[in-house]
């Protein structure tokens, strides 16, 4: 087997975010920087804001609000078909 086949592991590399620590994985580098993470993207704290530049999202909304407004109309229930074996017989000549 070849040697320093892998690279190295680290168990505590800590990741940077705006040159704060915020967490340590386990990483093949001793330190990971990013811009985003789970604590500061928008999605995840819920500051999120819909973008609608084309009223796709309005349109939307009115469809549902449409749909829940309409009342639905009830069927009758189907008579239960038979069955080869529940039907009668034919007489044949």
């Amino acid at each position: 087997m070849k040697k320093d086949l892998h690279p190295k592991w680290y168990p505590d590399a800590k990741v940077f975010v705006n040159n704060e620590e915020v967490m340590t994985v386990g990483s093949t580098m001793p330190e990971i920087r990013v811009e985003v993470w789970s604590g500061n993207h928008p999605f995840y704290t819920g500051k999120q804001q819909l973008l609608d530049t084309t009223g796709n999202v309005d349109r939307f909304l009115k469809r549902v609000a449409k749909a829940a407004a309409t009342v639905k109309v009830e069927k009758k229930p189907r008579k239960a078909r038979t069955t080869a074996a529940e039907a009668k017989p034919k007489t044949g000549k």
